[in-house]
């Protein structure tokens, strides 16, 4: 004898998952945690500026050496600058390139609108509220936004501070001195890090 010889209902259920939204904001949460940590981790502390006081960034060659002051500094993201003024009321260029610790220092001659100008062998230097901008007889070589800057600020662009000739010195000013030996460039002006 034959049990259960009636006939078999096969019944078809079908599970439907519950929502994958949870699951998939986790993993979301989980990568972009871990990608942040990566980046805080692999950014190196040199992106930061350094310490800054009156006279520009301590322990850095964008400083002023005393007896004269700061009338203006700032950085951008591949330079640091101080605007140096002698108690004769000379200015000085105190620049310096991050990533190799080049530095630069001129005369500066301050405009009426808050800019500052350096010319070094052919190559002019404006130093405004927004900008360090770089040019050459043949026009703007490159435009640095400032990141921090601590200054006058100015009522111009820095294409509108080009100086006439006419409006120029007959001399140009000297550049403040000091015997004062500038401190050696921090670490992050010394090559920088690996961007």
């Amino acid at each position: 004898m034959r049990r259960g010889g009636g006939i078999a209902l096969v019944a078809r259920v079908v599970v439907k998952p519950m929502s994958s939204y949870l699951p998939c904001t986790r993993r979301i949460a989980v990568a972009a945690t871990a990608c942040w940590t990566l980046f805080a981790i692999g950014t190196p502390l040199a992106a930061a500026d350094p310490a800054t006081d009156a006279l520009g960034f301590v322990n850095s060659t964008a400083r002023c050496a005393a007896p004269n002051t700061a009338a203006a500094f700032g950085s951008t993201a591949t330079s640091r600058v101080a605007i140096c003024k002698s108690p004769a009321g000379a200015y000085g260029y105190h620049g310096v390139r991050i990533s190799d610790g080049a530095t630069l220092t001129a005369a500066v001659t301050a405009s009426a609108d808050g800019s500052f100008v350096a010319q070094k062998d052919g190559v002019t230097y404006t130093v405004t509220s927004n900008a360090l901008t770089v040019s050459d007889a043949s026009g703007t070589i490159r435009s640095e936004p400032m990141v921090s800057y601590h200054g006058p600020k100015t009522t111009k662009t820095p294409a509108s501070t080009v100086q006439t000739p006419a409006a120029k010195p007959s001399t140009p000013a000297a550049a403040p001195t000091s015997t004062a030996k500038l401190p050696p460039p921090l670490p992050a002006e010394v090559g920088g890090g690996k961007h």
